[in-house]
């Protein structure tokens, strides 16, 4: 088997993986103090609300299916 080059020898491969990668996501957010935690859901809200479109009927519209 070839040997691995020098700078990926130190990878863990187990988040390279979605479920591993949703671990590593949710790692790190139980990591962050609860200041920052509601700062950023505050933050994820807002743009939220940006992207929303602006014509109420529009997500009716786009989610119904045939």
């Amino acid at each position: 088997m070839k040997e691995l080059p020098e700078n990926l020898r130190g990878v863990d491969w187990s988040r390279t993986t979605f479920a591993g990668a949703r671990r590593e996501q949710l790692r790190r957010w139980a990591e962050l103090p609860l200041d920052r935690v509601i700062a950023s859901l505050e933050e994820m809200a807002a743009m939220s609300d940006q992207w929303r479109p602006s014509d109420p009927g529009a997500d009716a519209t786009r989610n119904r299916t045939a």
